[in-house]
């Protein structure tokens, strides 16, 4: 069935779905869901806030005691683990949980907000437990993850449902490359994090001062002042440092690059995701160097459809760039494997597809 078909099935239906999510609708997860939703042909309604503050709360379950009513079926979305048990107590519907990162492995594993066996860490555990086991059904982007998920949570696997992160085509496409004053061009966006990595990033770029290639690195996030520190003592001279772009002005960026790098942190909560990073540099047709990880590895493959390095080493990333500069046909096949992978697995029509398969399974 065509993800065309699914819309007209959805159509002639007309199944409601409520949306709520603890993200505003210009938050990338979002926006996917959003766009997977209403491509599946279902008729949305939505509970969204206009920022990520946790204030909106009261008024976006306000705003669903009101919406949920004609609705054939709930999604919760990313941000969920607080709203959920309100929305269950709230609705005898259906609920679709698009759970996406942990709070637990987040506020523990990546930004060590408290030891493992601490009150902060119970309670971090708990929302994430409640929220997955009160769930009708669960959607997560990798089996890895799945498995991760049911044993960390104690929830059934059976309750999860795999689709891969999705982005949209006609926004972050394959562009002719732009000039680069002929340097090579390596392309990073995302949040300064921990799991992410740019202190790595950082360090490799160091490692290649003298070897006529440049950085354009685009983000902000919590680790930015210790890795701008850190940018400063190694005395970075090949690296731009751009504050965060609009969605749609990310091809722009990335079209003049001559690769894409994904994540290299080192720690717990880098071995379990994929990113939508890794998913936009492959939808644009560049050749991507990330961490070597389950998640990744369920999508692509090493020195096929990417470059897969040692998680947390930055002479592995400078060595995978010197090999992309210096063997243009690694890096057209690269390129050109790690876009057909994109073509078959995450666009927003398969998203929609499969988004649609797990609706129907609830609903019958």
């Amino acid at each position: 069935m065509s993800a065309t078909d699914s819309a007209v099935t959805a159509e002639e239906k007309k199944v409601r779905v409520c949306y709520i999510a603890g993200r505003e609708e210009s938050y990338s997860r979002t926006r996917m869901i959003l766009h997977g939703l209403r491509r599946a042909g279902y008729d949305v309604v939505t509970c969204l806030p206009a920022d990520r503050s946790f204030k909106h709360y009261p008024n976006l379950l306000w705003d669903f005691i009101r919406k949920q009513r004609g609705c054939d079926l709930v999604v919760v979305g990313f941000y969920g683990q607080i709203l959920f048990p309100f929305v269950w107590l709230l609705t005898r519907k259906p609920i679709l949980y698009d759970v996406y990162i942990s709070t637990y492995d987040t506020m523990i594993h990546d930004r060590g907000k408290g030891g493992s066996g601490g009150f902060k860490a119970k309670l971090f555990w708990w929302s994430d437990a409640i929220s997955m086991r009160l769930a009708n059904r669960i959607i997560l982007e990798t089996v890895d993850h799945i498995r991760d998920y049911a044993t960390k949570f104690r929830v059934p696997e059976s309750k999860f449902f795999h689709i891969f992160l999705a982005t949209d085509e006609k926004v972050v496409a394959r562009r002719q490359q732009k000039e680069s004053n002929g340097k090579f061009l390596v392309h990073f966006h995302g949040e300064y994090a921990p799991f992410h990595g740019v202190q790595y990033i950082l360090k490799a770029a160091a490692a290649l001062s003298d070897q006529n290639v440049r950085f354009q690195i685009i983000g902000r996030g919590i680790t930015y002042e210790r890795d701008m520190r850190l940018a400063q003592d190694l005395k970075l001279k090949n690296c731009t440092f751009i504050d965060w772009v609009p969605f749609e002005e990310l091809s722009d960026y990335m079209a003049r690059a001559d690769c894409c790098l994904g994540i290299f942190g080192d720690n717990p909560r880098t071995l379990r995701v994929l990113t939508n990073k890794v998913i936009e540099s492959i939808a644009a047709g560049k050749p991507l160097i990330t961490a070597k990880n389950e998640p990744v590895q369920e999508l692509l493959a090493d020195s096929e459809s990417a470059l897969l390095v040692e998680r947390g080493n930055p002479q592995a990333i400078a060595e995978a760039i010197l090999k992309l500069r210096d063997d243009p046909e690694l890096r057209k096949r690269v390129a050109e494997q790690g876009h057909l992978v994109f073509l078959k697995n995450c666009t927003l029509d398969t998203f929609a597809k499969q988004l649609n398969t797990v609706i129907e399974e609830m609903l019958n």
